[in-house]
């Protein structure tokens, strides 16, 4: 009983690492910046795909590839910021989800047509797919890994945007975005390296759910519900509150899996809305 106890909540933590490092990029980007961005989990796939193509053809080690994987995802999301988010800034909800839920649909079919419909593999080093033994119970080498990855970004995420120049930069500009240029700070490129963050991260998401839940076309639509979840759960511009709502959710829909398979993945969905009822703003939100 206490063995299956450990490795349900071991991997429902393992499995919030990975939630949170897929959504704590949208809560940034639209709890500070108020931009409803519903292609974020396409920069997912971005990360996904240039890991994929950098291991399987060209040979890259996996750990070589999550940084190329970053980068790559938040040049798209400058691309993106610059050409067509920044004119939508001042738009309403609705216009800032048509444009970027169709983005999705053309990353959809963009990398359908590249990479095709089957689901892709970017096998890690053998250190990283054995098991460990700890206190008589065994875990995935790979999970841990996931957690402790988490918990580092998790910790440079906070230093860099509550203990930072550039933190205090981007709050300002979107608290006040005239007294902020009045104050000599440039708010465009505060926004553009707010975007290329929030879209790394997700890239960075991207790559590592690979080995956990694999990568397909469909992967922008399909973890976008559970990116929502997230942010909406842990409110919004919170990175604790992420961090929080991704263990708290990743250990509950792991834990329904294993003790009430009967129910499927609808676990979480109780959760979220039993957590929104007593929270309605999230778990640290404050609006």
């Amino acid at each position: 009983m206490l063995s299956s106890l450990a490795t349900v909540l071991f991997d429902g933590f393992a499995y919030g690492m990975l939630l949170f490092l897929l959504s704590v990029g949208l809560s940034v980007t639209l709890g500070m910046m108020n931009f409803v961005n519903l292609a974020h989990c396409s920069f997912a796939m971005v990360g996904g795909y240039c890991t994929v193509t950098l291991i399987n053809s060209f040979g890259w080690p996996f750990l070589a590839s999550l940084p190329m994987a970053f980068l790559s995802a938040a040049l798209v999301s400058v691309v993106l910021e610059r050409t067509l988010y920044r004119r939508l800034y001042r738009s309403t909800d609705l216009d800032q989800c048509l444009l970027t839920i169709g983005i999705v649909f053309v990353s959809v079919a963009a990398f359908a047509w590249l990479y095709t419909s089957e689901q892709q593999s970017a096998r890690p080093p053998e250190w990283l797919r054995g098991r460990i033994d700890l206190f008589g119970v065994n875990f995935a080498a790979y999970r841990l890994f996931l957690i402790v990855f988490g918990l580092a970004v998790t910790g440079l995420l906070i230093l860099l945007l509550e203990r930072t120049r550039f933190g205090a930069k981007v709050r300002a500009a979107v608290d006040n975005q005239r007294m902020a240029r009045g104050l000599g700070i440039d708010v465009d490129r505060a926004f553009m390296l707010t975007f290329a963050l929030g879209g790394g991260l997700a890239g960075l998401g991207g790559a590592l759910a690979i080995e956990v839940v694999g990568l397909d076309p469909t992967f922008a639509l399909a973890f976008l519900v559970y990116v929502l979840i997230v942010v909406a759960v842990g409110g919004l511009g919170s990175i604790g509150g992420s961090f929080a709502a991704a263990v708290v959710l990743g250990i509950s829909d792991m834990a329904g899996k294993y003790y009430f398979p009967w129910l499927g993945a609808f676990v979480i969905y109780l959760v979220m809305v039993a957590l929104l009822m007593w929270r309605p703003a999230g778990l640290f939100g404050k609006r």
